[in-house]
């Protein structure tokens, strides 16, 4: 009587599926459980090295879209033309030479900029029906992103500490926020904004793989791409 013999590798996942679909009778929710857990594990270790994220769009309906682009086109330039005027008039009347409004020629600065990271990106998307975004791509954008909106917190934090300097200090104050204090206040915030940034940026990098490839938002948003991570440690 032949033997026959007995395969000791271990097991591929493909395989795995087979053997369960395939298995002694078991009910069909549980059968199409296993399967769908098994199909996530395979995406899971497909998905290890991604080389692009898919974006949400503003709206599936295509002949919503030409609005949706001409608004937010709208907004975007009343955006960035409102705060290109703030600098332009700080900077062209000797008035207004001050602290405070030189933090708040800074921040319409971060205003714009912090706008052109996502706004641009977000019609050109819809324009040519298409969510697609690179990983170097994402992870600029999310750079980018981080260190606008950080350096938005910060100035107006040291807009603040000068109001309080303000009210609380009169004739003292052009004494405490002289020129030096204010180069100095500006680069702290610069410091802090690209720690922060970097420390986003590390914590991305550390994911190996993905549970997805699509992003529940219109632009990189960190808290997004955490969501994503297969790891236990950030989601």
């Amino acid at each position: 009587m032949s033997t026959v013999p007995v395969d000791t590798a271990e097991p591929s996942l493909g395989s795995t599926l087979v053997r369960v679909l395939a298995s002694a009778p078991v009910g069909h929710d549980t059968a199409e459980k296993q399967h769908n857990s098994v199909s996530q594990n395979i995406q899971a270790q497909n998905l290890s090295h991604v080389s692009k994220f898919h974006l949400m769009s503003l709206s599936e309906d295509l002949d919503l879209q030409p609005i949706l682009i001409g608004l937010f086109l709208c907004m975007y330039l009343v955006t960035v033309l409102g705060n290109l005027l703030i600098i332009l008039a700080v900077s062209s009347d000797s008035h207004l030479h001050t602290p405070m409004y030189f933090f708040l020629s800074l921040l319409s600065l971060a205003d714009i900029s912090f706008t052109s990271t996502t706004v641009p990106q977000i019609l050109m998307n819809t324009q040519i029906h298409s969510r697609v975004i690179s990983y170097v791509g994402c992870l600029t954008q999310m750079s980018l992103l981080t260190i606008f909106v950080c350096m938005d917190d910060k100035l107006l934090t040291v807009m603040a500490y000068d109001r309080f300097v303000a009210i609380c200090h009169p004739l003292h104050y052009p004494v405490i926020m002289n020129p030096p204090l204010c180069g100095y206040l500006v680069l702290v915030t610069l410091l802090l904004t690209l720690l922060d940034s970097q420390l986003h940026n590390l914590m991305i990098l550390q994911i190996t793989s993905f549970k997805d490839m699509d992003v529940s938002s219109f632009f990189c948003d960190p808290s997004q791409l955490l969501n994503l991570s297969c790891s236990d440690t950030y989601s």
